[in-house]
């Protein structure tokens, strides 16, 4: 169950990464209330997933599905730059989160 929780928890990094991008400096209330309980959230439920998982891995895991998630979705919603050396560095870092979730 904690690789679930983990797995969330990451979604929750990448919602609320985007969204930080309408709070506009914390200053629209419902984007910032939506962006502070989805960071609020992600951190919760990476606390959860420690239970099991070692606090590096879940960390790496962690920062990793939100990274390559926000670099992505920022692609795809803001029409952010995808240049082929992007999208394989976006394709390292999902292997190196596939690699610690392999060697548990």
């Amino acid at each position: 169950m904690e690789w679930v929780y983990l797995i969330i928890a990451g979604f929750l990094e990448i919602t609320w990464a985007i969204s930080l991008k309408y709070t506009e400096g914390f200053t629209c209330l419902i984007p910032s209330l939506f962006t502070g309980a989805a960071m609020l959230g992600s951190v919760y439920l990476l606390d959860l997933s420690t239970k099991t998982i070692p606090i590096g891995t879940a960390y790496a895991v962690w920062t990793g599905i939100g990274a390559a998630g926000t670099a992505i979705m920022g692609m795809i919603w803001f029409g952010e730059p995808h240049q082929a050396t992007r999208l394989v560095c976006i394709m390292l870092i999902i292997a190196g989160v596939i690699g610690l979730k392999i060697n548990i």
